[in-house]
C-alpha cells in the first residue's frame, strides 16, 4: 500500500471521515503527485521550495484560491501524518501561509421559487412520487444529498416524525420531518415504492430503477430537470434545497444555535455563513419597498 492509500486508510480508521472527503484528499495529493513526476521529487522528498512552486503554479493556472486553500488543508494533514509515522523528519508545509478567502455566500432560491420546484414532478408517476417526496423532505429538513440518498428505513420515525441521520463523522442527530413531507413520504411509500421494488429487497428508502440506491449524480440530474420544468434559470448545486432550507429559516426568525443543530455542523462558525445570506435578503427587501431604500 503506497503512502497516499496508508494516510486515507489512517483517515477512515481514526477519524472516521466521509467518502466524499476522503475522495478529495486522494484527487489533490493525487495532482500534486502528478505535478511532481516533472521535477527531482515525489511527495515524500518535496521540500517547502517545491511546494511553493506548486502553489505558484495553481495561481498561474487560475486555480480558485479556495481550491487552494482546501489542498493546503489536505497536505498539511498529510505531511502532519507522514512525520508522525517516522516516513518524512520534516513537515515541508509548516511555514507555508493559506490565501485568502472573501466569505461566499451559498447559491440559494427564494420561497416562491422553491415552491415551483416541489411542485414540478408528476406523483401520477412512481418516479415522480419519489422525486417529489425527495425533493419535499431535503427542502424539509436540510438533509445533505449523501444523507438523503442513503436513507434507510430503519431511520424514518414517521409517527414522531423525525428522522435519525447519521452524518459527517459519524455523528447521529434528530432531524424533524415537514408536514407536507411527511404527506409526500408517506404516498410515495404506499404507492410508489412496492412499484420501484420490483419484488426485490432494499433498505434504502428512496429507490433508482433498479431498485437499489440512488448515486448523488442521478438525483442531481432529476433536480436540474425539474429546475428546467419550473423555469428556474438560478445556478444550482446539489446542495441548493439544504441552503434554501438554512435561509428560509433565518428569514423567519430561526437562531444560528438551532439552525447549527439541525444542519448538523460541528462548529458555529460553520453556520454563521447564513447570517450573511439573510443579511442581503433584508437589504434587497428595503432596497425594493422602502421609500428611501
Amino acid at each position: 500500500m503506497d503512502t497516499v492509500e496508508q494516510f486515507i486508510e489512517f483517515l477512515w480508521v481514526e477519524q472516521g471521515l466521509s467518502d466524499n472527503t476522503l475522495s478529495s484528499y486522494r484527487t489533490d495529493l493525487k495532482k500534486y503527485s502528478e505535478w511532481l513526476t516533472n521535477s527531482e521529487f515525489d511527495l515524500l522528498s518535496a521540500e517547502s521550495s517545491t511546494l511553493q512552486a506548486y502553489l505558484s503554479w495553481r495561481y498561474q493556472s487560475q486555480l480558485s484560491a479556495r481550491s487552494t486553500a482546501r489542498f493546503l488543508s489536505t497536505i498539511r494533514r498529510f505531511y502532519g501524518f507522514c512525520v508522525q509515522q517516522n516516513l518524512m523528519s520534516q513537515d515541508p508545509s509548516l511555514n507555508i501561509t493559506s490565501p485568502k478567502l472573501g466569505k461566499s455566500l451559498p447559491h440559494s432560491l427564494t420561497e416562491q421559487e422553491t415552491l415551483r420546484l416541489i411542485q414540478a414532478p408528476e406523483i401520477e408517476t412512481a418516479i415522480g412520487a419519489r422525486d417529489k417526496a425527495m425533493i419535499e423532505l431535503l427542502y424539509s429538513s436540510g438533509l445533505r444529498v449523501t444523507e438523503l440518498i442513503s436513507l434507510e428505513m430503519s431511520q424514518m420515525g414517521l409517527r414522531q416524525g423525525v428522522l435519525r441521520i447519521i452524518g459527517k463523522g459519524n455523528k447521529e442527530r434528530l432531524v424533524p420531518i415537514g408536514e407536507d413531507a411527511l404527506l409526500a413520504i408517506e404516498y410515495y411509500l404506499s404507492q410508489s415504492r412496492p412499484e420501484l421494488l420490483s419484488g426485490k429487497t432494499c433498505d434504502v428508502v428512496f429507490l433508482s430503477t433498479r431498485a437499489k440506491q440512488m448515486t448523488r449524480q442521478t438525483f442531481w440530474h432529476r433536480i436540474k430537470f425539474y429546475a428546467k420544468q419550473a423555469g428556474i434559470k438560478k445556478h444550482l448545486s446539489p446542495h441548493t434545497l439544504r441552503h434554501a432550507f438554512a435561509t428560509h429559516l433565518l428569514n423567519h426568525g430561526a437562531d444560528l444555535r438551532t439552525l447549527q443543530m439541525l444542519l448538523g455542523h460541528s462548529d458555529l462558525s460553520t453556520t454563521q455563513i447564513y447570517t450573511y445570506v439573510a443579511k442581503e435578503r433584508l437589504k434587497q427587501l428595503h432596497q425594493t419597498h422602502h421609500p428611501r431604500g
